[in-house]
């Protein structure tokens, strides 16, 4: 089977470690930057092209789309879809995952667990916007942030006023979320593959620190989640469409939140932090799915 990794950088773990999977179980398996492919877009025969050359005769595609490219990443995965490769993530879903706002609302249409979140455009109504989600401290979010950045702990009303002003002022998108104490800086990162969870960790933020992202010095540890948080962590997936991702969770006095669902989530932290080989699991899931034109979204928005 021939495998093309979506990736801006062949050297990071994640990317080498399908590599290696993936060679390990006797595909070949190619690494593509997709800010470097152009694309003929026609009816009769769509192509994607790479360093001067066409990309033929693949049987699947594996996105690893950062959130800086997104759009274009999404339009390269799309073309893929539109020549009939299997994608195991696919182009709406990574486009729905990415946007946390849509993503949220898609969650708790189908009853997942939230924390209290507000939204809005104008700095008018900051103090009800506070109000809306239980007053400080409270959590407020850039909707393109990644990896902890863009999200500040706001610990008193008036900070919070202050913060979201300073980032509507910016004209940032923003989201407000409520504060979960209960969690106490730890959150549990469970990785789905095929609708199970592979692996699960539980991340501790670093001293001073309330983000618990291992990117920002974050410690992370396995961790035994229950049923519920098993359950939940697959229901997040399956809404939003996808085959393969990172579900982010707390525990609070109300049972799990999802604060997150990435699509491509990092493999490093959760595999040394539970010894499993998640990359293997994941080639594993594509031998037995990875069927010409199977994907869903093809020839699709």
């Amino acid at each position: 089977m021939k495998i093309v990794i979506l990736s801006r950088k062949a050297s990071l773990y994640s990317t080498t470690a399908l590599v290696d999977a993936g060679k390990a179980r006797g595909h070949q398996v190619e690494v593509i930057n997709p800010l470097r492919c152009y694309m003929n877009i026609t009816s009769h025969s769509p192509s994607i092209h790479y360093k001067g050359e066409r990309v033929e005769a693949v049987d699947a595609v594996i996105p690893r789309i950062g959130a800086s490219i997104t759009f274009f990443g999404c339009a390269v995965v799309r073309q893929f879809e539109m020549m009939g490769v299997y994608s195991l993530n696919e182009s709406i879903a990574i486009t729905r995952s990415r946007d946390k706002l849509r993503s949220l609302q898609l969650l708790s249409r189908k009853g997942i667990g939230l924390p209290v979140t507000g939204f809005a455009s104008s700095t008018q109504f900051t103090g009800d916007l506070i109000d809306v989600v239980g007053g400080a401290p409270l959590v407020v979010k850039l909707l393109e942030g990644t990896q902890g950045i863009g999200v500040v702990l706001a610990e008193t009303r008036h900070a919070a006023e202050s913060v979201i002003q300073a980032f509507q002022g910016l004209n940032a998108n923003i989201l407000v979320q409520e504060y979960i104490k209960e969690s106490r800086g730890t959150d549990i990162r469970c990785l789905v593959v095929g609708g199970k969870v592979v692996a699960a960790m539980r991340r501790t933020a670093g001293k001073g620190e309330f983000r618990s992202n291992i990117h920002r010095g974050g410690s992370a540890e396995p961790i035994k989640i229950t049923p519920e948080e098993r359950s939940t962590a697959v229901r997040a997936a399956r809404i939003m469409g996808l085959n393969v991702c990172g579900v982010d969770l707390l525990r609070s006095n109300h049972g799990p939140v999802v604060m997150e669902v990435n699509s491509s989530p990092g493999l490093e932290g959760i595999e040394k932090a539970t010894g499993i080989d998640i990359a293997d699991k994941i080639i594993e899931f594509i031998e037995k799915n990875a069927k010409p034109g199977k994907t869903k979204t093809r020839g699709k928005g």
